[in-house]
């Protein structure tokens, strides 16, 4: 039996990410591991302050699937990260 797109979305089954959200989701952990590396340059103790508060920003916004609100908390999240971490490289 061959089941179509429509006909596995009819059933409840999921397509799968599409082409945008793979994109996004390499843009938003590229912005991750920017955020940690950039972090490198502080004290220890801020360090880890720094590193648990971007860690918990990333995890907060993980449950979102609309890829315009994740271009729009992507674009935020960098503009808040480059005033904390003036060596935010992107």
């Amino acid at each position: 039996m061959i089941v179509t797109s429509s006909t596995a979305r009819f059933l409840g089954f999921s397509a799968g990410p599409s082409l945008k959200h793979f994109i996004l989701k390499q843009q938003v952990l590229n912005l991750y591991r920017s955020a940690i590396r950039a972090t490198g340059s502080l004290p220890r103790h801020a360090r880890s302050e720094t590193i648990a508060w971007v860690r918990h920003e990333f995890e907060r916004n993980r449950h979102l699937e609309d890829t315009e609100k994740i271009k729009d908390k992507l674009a935020a999240c960098e503009r808040e990260l480059r005033q904390v971490l003036p060596a935010l490289r992107r």
